[in-house]
């Protein structure tokens, strides 16, 4: 990149070429794309407020192009991290119950962490395996329930969240902390983080991950793209097709590891 004294030039003077030295610059000091990106935006976001204001004729800008941004992969867990986090939940108090229910229910139907905390009892079909969800923008869906899942928040609701003291405008919200309201997404985040402490998991896990790994092994299983869209209540499936491309890398891993010519 050529050496520009800061005294001596003024914004009028800056052409594409500084501007593409000074986006190849940025590429030789090694710094991540998303960071590139983030201060190309801002260099164009100057030179657009210019242009409006009518400091400058030309926007020395338009022709530069941000570094494609590699989409990012969520994290998942396995069948076997599943089996270890449930299988760690003691179930001896009031707690313990709720939260093997809350994690059973969160990867049963691959929930939002909202829509976790406002499921309501008046939604629950249990006797037919299915709950209604109230997704973004209000938007209602029916989601199956596995057995695992009808098991655990029937033992939640029978033998322990009726023997708290639950407070005024709370009684239909299905998950309650012991002070007897309505869950918080902050607490959510908190039990299974402590779980994951518990059991020394390396990967970092939020409520997410359990809606990630929900939608992975539906697609590994061969579930239609379409129906887990509807499941997670996607608007579009192509927020839905990065489960294809996390398929892909689990076949891949497969061949790798399996096929005798890897």
């Amino acid at each position: 990149m050529k050496s520009i004294n800061k005294d001596d030039i003024d914004y009028s003077d800056i052409d594409t070429i500084i501007i593409r030295e000074f986006v190849e610059y940025l590429y030789n000091l090694g710094i991540s794309s998303y960071s590139q990106a983030r201060i190309i935006s801002g260099i164009k976001s100057f030179f657009n407020y210019l242009l409006i204001e009518e400091k400058i004729k030309i926007n020395p800008t338009e022709l530069i192009e941000s570094p494609k941004l590699d989409k990012k992969l969520p994290d998942t867990l396995n069948i076997e991290d599943i089996e270890k986090i449930l299988s760690s939940i003691e179930l001896d108090s009031f707690e313990g119950v709720r939260n093997r229910a809350i994690i059973e229910t969160l990867y049963s139907c691959g929930l939002r962490v909202s829509e976790l905390i406002n499921l309501s009892y008046q939604n629950l079909y249990l006797d037919i395996g299915f709950i209604k969800v109230i997704g973004k923008a209000s938007k209602e869906r029916l989601v199956p329930i596995g057995s695992a899942a009808i098991k655990y928040i029937k033992i939640y609701s029978d033998q322990h969240r009726k023997n708290i003291k639950i407070k005024s405008g709370n009684e239909g919200f299905l998950f309650l902390n012991r002070r007897g309201s309505k869950i918080s997404r902050n607490m959510i985040f908190i039990i299974i983080q402590k779980i994951s402490k518990k059991i020394n998991l390396e990967k970092k896990i939020s409520p997410h991950t359990f809606r990630h790994s929900f939608a992975t092994h539906m697609i590994e299983g061969g579930a239609d793209l379409r129906a887990v869209q509807e499941m997670l209540g996607h608007e579009s499936i192509t927020t839905t097709e990065i489960y294809t491309h996390l398929n892909k890398e689990y076949l891949r891993e497969v061949v790798n590891k399996f096929h005798p010519r890897s």
